[in-house]
């Protein structure tokens, strides 16, 4: 019946799998949990690899890092079940009844998305705190809130998807790196009129990166953003997008992109004290974009 999926990079997964293999087992159905490493350090294979003895699971090792796309689409061929759970590996559940609530609402024809939140304390590393901070409140949306954008809110970090759709989707493995390949998965779920089915099923993200970090990450995904934008694969659904055309619309561009240039530094030395605002790094991802876009025009 479920085919559990989760791709595995630098990251203890055992606990997790346990739990979840414990929670499929509890819930008697067929079940398979996939664990496909993308070339992870040795010291995280070996933590993992003995997941290969659970019952229920299966763990792969890849000879080399194949990266976000195209892992997931080698694991949705893999998966002998005709629904797939996406889970992303540095994550926990929140409850006993994770497995059960995604049971409950297949229905062969829809893509259910639980979403994501994160620990209710902050981090006790300085430098992992932006990134919960984020996290707390930008990527913490209630279902509520989720089904006002039901294609907008959409992410791969934790959502069932009958194996059928999926194969005839996928994600674009021309995305490289970090980014941006659940806005595409979204936008054509929505061009194909796939409904979404949004619950309040939560996965807790755990895995915390530093500031630094974070912020490369973040300027990776803006740079898989241009590209599509430069392929007119997004619209302006996504914020970002829409404020980049805003400002072209309004012909203040040169002058946005000039004042980020001056300032970035001390932007990004802002947002790594306690009291950071999201419209500062909503600016910070502006500027960068515009400066991304102005490079792909020279």
């Amino acid at each position: 019946m479920l085919s559990v999926l989760i791709p595995v990079y630098n990251f203890n997964v055992v606990p997790f799998v346990t739990d979840l293999a414990r929670q499929c087992s509890d819930c008697n159905i067929a079940f398979e949990i996939i664990c496909l490493d993308d070339f992870s350090d040795a010291s995280f294979k070996a933590k993992n690899s003995k997941l290969s003895s659970e019952a229920g699971v299966v763990y792969e090792e890849l000879p080399e890092n194949v990266g976000r796309s195209k892992i997931r689409n080698r694991m949705s061929e893999m998966a002998k079940y005709d629904n797939l759970l996406f889970l992303d590996c540095d994550s926990k559940t929140n409850n006993q009844k994770f497995i059960s609530n995604y049971i409950a609402k297949i229905d062969g024809i829809s893509v259910v998305y639980g979403g994501r939140n994160y620990d209710k304390n902050q981090p006790k590393n300085n430098e992992e705190y932006f990134r919960w901070w984020y996290g707390v409140n930008r990527e913490t949306i209630n279902s509520e809130e989720r089904k006002k954008a039901i294609y907008s809110h959409f992410m791969t970090n934790n959502f069932c998807i009958p194996k059928h759709i999926y194969q005839e989707i996928k994600l674009d493995e021309t995305i490289k790196g970090y980014g941006h390949e659940d806005t595409l998965f979204g936008i054509e779920l929505k061009q194909k009129g796939v409904p979404i089915i949004h619950i309040e099923n939560p996965l807790c993200h755990i895995g915390l990166e530093d500031f630094e970090t974070f912020i490369k990450k973040t300027q990776e995904g803006i740079g898989n953003l241009s590209q599509l934008l430069s392929q007119h694969k997004v619209d302006e659904s996504i914020k970002l997008v829409k404020g980049y055309r805003f400002i072209s619309k309004m012909g203040l561009s040169s002058i946005v992109l000039s004042y980020w240039s001056r300032n970035k530094i001390k932007i990004l030395k802002k947002l790594q004290k306690e009291n950071s605002n999201l419209k500062g790094f909503d600016f910070y991802k502006l500027g960068y974009l515009l400066s991304l876009r102005k490079s792909s025009k020279n």
